[in-house]
């Protein structure tokens, strides 16, 4: 598989936000099948040491989600350059990092922010810039041909979960790449 679905919690929404989670799944989106997950909290400590900035309006929101969502982010939280590390290897260990697309929920957010991570822990993205891919475009593209995920696909886990939120958008990327190619 060399589609990966990448979801991020942060505790910001520009360009250098603190990560708090990163959820990631393989999928093959022609069948749907998902394949590995990666999943790690990352301190808040640890993101912010390296520059990385929160803003208000995030951190209130977060504070508005449920209780098994916040909950979620405290266990086990690492060091933001050994979570950078252990996705590098994921990635490496189950695909290809020249051929690899990674999927971000919007252009400007979880691969711009995850490699803006990278930047600024001195470590290389594992995935070549140009294979960013955009859940938002082709959820678009679906409500075109008749199917809003947010209507017509029920969640399964945690919300705002990095790895539950990976997940169920593989599915309904997946969902809505098999209707365009019909």
């Amino acid at each position: 598989m060399n589609h990966l679905m990448l979801d991020l919690e942060t505790m910001g929404n520009g360009t250098y936000a603190p990560i708090i989670s990163v959820g990631a799944v393989f999928f093959d989106p022609t069948t749907g099948k998902t394949g590995e997950e990666f999943s790690a909290n990352v301190s808040l400590e640890s993101s912010m040491r390296y520059r990385a900035r929160p803003d208000a309006s995030t951190i209130l929101w977060w504070m508005d989600q449920a209780d098994e969502a916040k909950q979620s982010l405290k266990d086990n939280p690492q060091e933001l350059t050994t979570a950078l590390s252990e996705f590098s290897d994921f990635v490496t260990d189950y695909g290809n990092p020249k051929y690899i697309q990674v999927w971000g929920n919007g252009a400007s957010f979880d691969c711009v922010i995850l490699r803006s991570s990278y930047t600024l822990t001195g470590q290389q993205a594992p995935w070549q810039w140009w294979n960013d891919r955009d859940v938002r475009t082709i959820v678009e593209m679906g409500k075109v041909v008749g199917f809003d995920p947010k209507r017509d696909m029920p969640f399964e886990g945690t919300r705002h979960n990095a790895l539950a939120d990976a997940v169920h958008q593989a599915k309904y990327v997946s969902a809505i790449w098999q209707k365009l190619i019909k």
